[in-house]
């Protein structure tokens, strides 16, 4: 119930498309009834038993409603067609078609609303489970799978938008159609219609007995479909590694065992969803054949009930099975959806603790220095920084060096607010960057990571996420800076050019480039590098190495370095081990000391 709760704020846009559909609904469900029920004086007709009524009725009370329109029907009857029993037949056919006609139509109304209600439905839901995977900050990606997470946004809020929906049948649609069914029926027959109602408890109660573990079926099968997707994501994202340790089989393996699994759950859940409809049916049937032992002694023997009112409530009863059938799919199809509803709302309710506070700061400028004040940060129990202070002054560069593991690269991390520091103060210019709008935060730091991160699009695109509303020239700027114009004005359509899925159609230098072009052109105050050459080749590393230097000029620049070549002209070095500074000054200081900067700087020279 409390997932009924939460999806109706998403109904609310489309109320109008959900009352219409109601609206239809009802008359389709009262046209349904209405147009079974004619067939009573068509019969009538054919069997020479049509009452011939003169005098036009006259409703006394709405207990006698229905008298009155048996009678009235009989009048007009009598009317149009004098003593002509074919023109009679005619118009009574004449009524069926229309019936028919106007219940279809119905149908039809309400079908196209609750198709405009699942389909905006279901866009608003992406839309708002894209808006918070995007906000969510990236230690919540650390712990789940991303196979998982796209698992809920295209498999789960599709079989929330079409078990949902099936409410409206399963609560207003159906239900009202077999109502306005059975007080039909009870107008021709109230001991067959209080006969039928021995039955339809015991059929709901045999399905619901069948449906009972649906839900949870269905959630170890959403499961399931994020664990595959995740492996298929994956095995893409690292193909090379893949083929070169010719691990195809293993992963062959996984992926197998996992749609093996998948295909056991879904069989499972398919074949109660596909009982569903024959067994109501069947249960149906059963109950008809029932009724036609008794309804035709009732006819037959006892003579309290016509022929034709029998035929008539005998196609109202079979007109019963095709929503009880509905109604039992759709009663499967909500477990489902429940299961798909838990998936969706969970990463919905997610709690995103990195956010901009109410009234934040809005800083636009960098004027004096970046300080960090006695910091501790841990992954889950690690400690990975302690009582770590640093001053990063304006216009300065400033490099960390170390060990792997040492901490370097989480200072990013907390300086763009990647992750919140457990104990101490990071601020620019004073300012707590807790307090800061972590849009204008991140504004004012631009980031060149080790990994080359590109999308599949032009050059041109990948460069203006720097600066959206720059020009052709801003960008070719740009690029000459990153010492990247080189190769782009001879690729064929220039910075036009596609570069492929993660940019796989450059080479590693080339990427990385492009990277400090994007950051060149978002030009902000405070540039962080995080390894930005270590992946690189020599003749690569010398390239990218210039623009580094093109574009720190004037800048203030925090440069997380594993080759020690790369930072010789720092105006500080910081050295870190397990968190801890252990070193700082500058090259020439430092190599004097004979400390572990200097040890760092023979490993390397002696490597190469």
């Amino acid at each position: 119930m409390e997932n009924y709760k939460k999806i109706l704020p998403f109904i609310k846009p489309y109320k109008t498309n959900a009352v219409l559909n109601i609206t239809f609904n009802i008359l389709y469900a009262l046209f349904s009834s209405l147009s079974m029920l004619s067939l009573l004086p068509m019969l009538n007709i054919m069997f020479g038993k049509q009452e011939k009524i003169v005098e036009k009725p006259v409703l006394h009370s709405i207990l006698d409603l229905g008298g009155y329109l048996k009678d009235s029907l009989s009048y007009y009857i009598t009317k149009f067609s004098a003593e002509d029993p074919v023109m009679a037949l005619v118009l009574v056919i004449s009524l069926i078609i229309s019936l028919f006609f106007l219940k279809n139509l119905f149908n039809y109304f309400a079908m196209v609303h609750i198709t405009v209600l699942r389909n905006g439905v279901l866009k608003d839901l992406r839309n708002i489970l894209f808006k918070k995977i995007i906000e969510l900050p990236i230690s919540f990606y650390s712990e789940k799978r991303k196979g998982d997470v796209m698992a809920r946004m295209l498999g789960d809020v599709g079989e929330v938008q079409t078990s949902f929906f099936s409410i409206f049948e399963l609560v207003i649609r159906e239900p009202l159609t077999i109502l306005f069914t059975i007080v039909t029926m009870f107008f021709i027959s109230v001991n067959l219609t209080l006969f039928v109602f021995i039955f339809i408890p015991l059929t709901g109660w045999i399905i619901s007995r069948i449906g009972k573990s649906l839900k949870g079926k269905s959630e170890r099968a959403q499961q399931e479909s994020g664990y595959f997707i995740s492996i298929l994501e994956e095995t893409l994202s690292g193909l090379k590694v893949v083929k070169s340790y010719n691990a195809e089989g293993n992963f062959k393996d996984k992926f197998n065992a996992s749609v093996g699994s998948l295909q056991k759950l879904s069989n499972s859940i398919g074949n109660k969803n596909n009982l569903a409809s024959p067994l109501s049916e069947f249960l149906g049937i059963v109950t008809i054949a029932i009724l036609l032992l008794y309804g035709g002694q009732m006819v037959l023997v006892s003579k309290t009930l016509e022929g034709a009112a029998f035929i008539t409530y005998m196609a109202l009863a079979y007109n019963i099975l095709t929503p009880a059938k509905a109604i039992s799919k759709a009663s499967y199809q909500v477990k489902s959806g429940l299961a798909a509803a838990d998936r969706v709302f969970a990463v919905l309710e997610q709690e995103n603790e990195i956010t901009s506070k109410a009234n934040a700061i809005q800083k636009e400028t960098f004027d004096k220095a970046v300080t960090i004040e006695n910091i501790n940060f841990r992954y889950e129990q690690e400690n990975v920084l302690k009582d770590f202070t640093l001053t990063v002054n304006k216009g300065k560069t400033v490099a960390l060096v170390g060990q792997s593991g040492s901490g370097k690269s989480t200072i990013a991390n907390l300086l763009t607010r990647f992750y919140d520091v457990n104990e101490g103060k990071i601020a620019i210019d004073g300012v707590d960057i807790k307090d800061m709008d972590l849009h204008s935060l991140r504004s004012l730091i631009g980031l060149v990571t080790q990994d080359s991160i590109l999308f599949n699009d032009t050059i041109k695109s990948n460069i203006l996420l720097g600066k959206p509303d720059a020009t052709d020239e801003e960008i070719i700027d740009a690029l000459k800076i990153a010492n990247a114009y080189e190769f782009v004005k001879d690729l064929p359509d220039g910075i036009y050019t596609n570069i492929g899925d993660s940019g796989n159609k450059l080479s590693g230098g080339q990427k990385q480039r492009l990277s400090i072009a994007r950051a060149v052109l978002k030009n902000p105050p405070i540039m962080i590098l995080d390894e930005a050459t270590s992946a690189l080749d020599t003749e690569s590393e010398k390239l990218v190495q210039v623009a580094l230097e093109n574009m720190m000029q004037n800048r203030t620049s925090i440069v997380i370095a594993h080759r020690l070549s790369t930072i010789q002209k720092a105006d500080l070095i910081v050295v870190m081990q397990k968190g801890k500074i252990v070193e700082q000054g500058t090259h020439e200081q430092l190599i004097a000391m004979h400390g572990t900067y200097n040890k760092l700087v023979t490993m390397q020279s002696f490597e190469s």
